[in-house]
């Protein structure tokens, strides 16, 4: 409960500094999206979106990193043959976060 607590106020915090740097970008892209003809709020959400998606998923990456190095490092205490083997896996949790920014370059080029 009080991890969940933790991640729950990390996210907040980094949900408001979000909405404070879009809320400085907003009146640059009202301007270039007023000569373009789209309303300037999708920009804010854009944002606030792609900024969700790399948050999220490092939160979770970071997360599931802990837990698969921790095993790993029991494992390996045990077998010294089992280190190559718990490597990929650690890889696999990282990717998570790769995957996340690859989903917030797309929303913000899209």
């Amino acid at each position: 409960m009080k991890r969940f607590v933790i991640v729950f106020a990390l996210v907040l915090v980094a949900a408001s500094q979000t909405v404070l740097v879009a809320q400085e970008v907003q009146g640059a892209a009202t301007a270039a999206s007023s000569e373009a003809g789209s309303g300037g709020n999708s920009a804010v959400w854009k944002y606030f979106a792609a900024a969700l998606a790399v948050g999220i998923s490092c939160i979770a990456g970071g997360i599931a990193v802990a837990q698969i190095g921790a095993a790993a490092m029991g494992a390996m205490s045990e077998n010294a043959d089992l280190s190559g083997k718990a490597l990929p896996y650690a890889g696999l949790a990282e990717g998570i976060c790769l995957w996340g920014f690859l989903v917030a370059l797309l929303i913000l080029i899209l």
